[in-house]
């Protein structure tokens, strides 16, 4: 089996093959911090999440970057506008660097309750100006880049390649903008490397072209090359950001250094409500805390975070998402029946005579890892990858209900749930929370004295005070599971 993935630039699946072996490099813009998260934040980072964690299954060594934008994204991506944080600083009347600290912090706070994995760094754009100082300066000097009033531009005529990853022409663009004939551009294709900056302009910095900011595309370039060197393997991020921020992230990337920048572009798609795209400038998003709290008019419920995460892995990266709260109720739905089959396996690992693994149940185990594979493999594809985790909730769920299976078997199971459901995919815990203020072993205890009454009045033949017990602890919420290894109860 070899590892896919469908590449953008060459548009057709590809086998990946890193730049050095045994090592991979992979960068993925992260969110412009001037609000909370909402679900299409969720399917774009769980996405990249995910890949990052195949590929350190397969055993590469990942660097993996993943920005913060506190600067230089304007409202408007053709160079105009205000910057995003200022203007969302201004209706909160605070100093935009205290908005990017605030939503910087609950992005992460979100993307932990997603069970994803931290980036090895995460750098922040205001936090390499230098460095993209000196890089305009290089485009500047190899005859890339231009300056007018205070500005920096990108000369796109001077870079051939232009549109090679968006298949856009250079001609097409030009005659189908529409001039401004105020603009400082050379052609309305050029875009901002540095901008000028207005009095009023809280975030500006001193530069050989007198104060401004970097242009939003800048950043990325700058920070992949800081981190990762001129040369890539995996350039990550959203469909709508193909063009114009990644077209013009090779065009100076690859004009400064006469280098290949990317190997393998991949572009997650995205989140529709109605089919129509969801994000905060068209105000139909729905904000993940809204999504854990309940607290929104399109849920029905609050919803565990990894709900979200099942719900996105029920899509394909590359496919858009079309949410509803229907889908999600489905998402919580089946990781309530792999939680439950794995709390069950654990517990019935604490009680299981010792013994060799059962050669069947191993067989069906590397059946599962290699179907599993397969999948993943194939250019991601969680949905049947999820497919095989369900085929395995079920076997298990069959292995308690109708055997005594030994503690190497339910071991060898434990262990490739925590492996492709835990490790890759994320929804499967090392360890579940005990609830608030319940003391597990305490109720355990009590529990099994209510089923051992339970057991005494079955063998009885005393169905009448079997039945009270049931009905009375049914009315708690509780449910019993009679198997052949024995009863265990549940508590909804």
């Amino acid at each position: 089996m070899a590892l896919k993935f469908y590449n953008s630039l060459t548009r057709q699946k590809d086998v990946f093959t890193p730049l050095n072996e045994g090592r991979v490099s992979m960068y993925v813009c992260g969110p412009t911090v001037y609000g909370d998260s909402h679900l299409g934040h969720a399917k774009s980072y769980i996405s990249f999440d995910i890949i990052y964690r195949y590929l350190k299954y397969l055993g590469y060594s990942v660097t993996y970057i993943q920005n913060i934008t506190d600067v230089g994204h304007l409202t408007d991506d053709a160079d105009e506008g205000e910057d995003k944080l200022q203007v969302a600083a201004k209706k909160e009347r605070i100093h935009p660097m205290s908005l990017a600290e605030h939503y910087t912090a609950s992005y992460f706070e979100d993307m932990d309750r997603l069970n994803c994995l931290r980036p090895d760094i995460s750098p922040r754009a205001s936090g390499h100006i230098p460095e993209q100082i000196a890089l305009v300066q290089k485009l500047m000097d190899n005859g890339h880049a231009y300056e007018v009033n205070g500005s920096v531009y990108f000369d796109v005529a001077s870079h051939k390649a232009y549109g090679k990853l968006s298949g856009r022409n250079l001609e097409d663009m030009r005659s189908g903008t529409r001039v401004d004939v105020k603009s400082e551009k050379r052609s309305p294709a050029d875009f901002a490397l540095w901008k000028k900056a207005e009095p009023n302009h809280i975030m500006q910095w001193d530069s050989p072209w007198g104060k401004g900011y970097p242009g939003w595309h800048l950043e990325c370039s700058v920070m992949s090359m800081k981190y990762l060197g001129e040369t890539i393997d995996i350039h990550g991020g959203g469909l709508e950001n193909k063009f114009p921020h990644h077209e013009c992230e090779i065009a100076q990337s690859e004009a400064a250094n006469g280098k290949e920048f990317v190997r393998y572009w991949l572009h997650n798609n995205m989140v529709t409500v109605d089919g129509t795209k969801m994000g905060k400038s068209l105000n139909n998003f729905i904000l993940l805390k809204q999504v854990f709290s309940g607290e929104h008019e399109r849920l029905s419920r609050a919803y565990d975070p990894l709900a979200v995460r099942m719900l996105v892995l029920n899509s394909h990266y590359r496919s858009p998402l079309d949410f509803s709260d229907s889908a999600l109720t489905a998402a919580q739905s089946g990781l309530d029946r792999i939680t439950e089959c794995v709390k069950s396996l654990r517990k019935a690992m604490e009680k299981a005579d010792d013994g060799e693994a059962d050669a069947k149940v191993l067989k069906q185990l590397e059946g599962f890892q290699h179907r599993f594979r397969k999948a993943m493999d194939d250019d991601i594809n969680t949905s049947v990858a999820l497919s095989v985790i369900y085929e395995m909730e079920k076997m298990t769920s069959t292995l308690l209900q109708k055997g005594r299976p030994n503690k190497k078997t339910l071991a060898a199971v434990n262990d490739m749930f925590n492996c492709l459901g835990g490790d890759v995919l994320g929804i499967v815990l090392k360890e579940y929370p005990r609830e608030s203020g319940i003391n597990q072993d305490l109720l355990d205890y009590l529990m099994g004295l209510v089923i051992e009454q339970r057991a005494k009045a079955r063998e009885e033949k005393d169905w009448a005070k079997a039945d009270e017990i049931r009905d009375k602890m049914a009315a708690f919420g509780v449910t019993f599971k009679d198997t052949p290894a024995g009863t265990d109860y549940e508590i909804k």
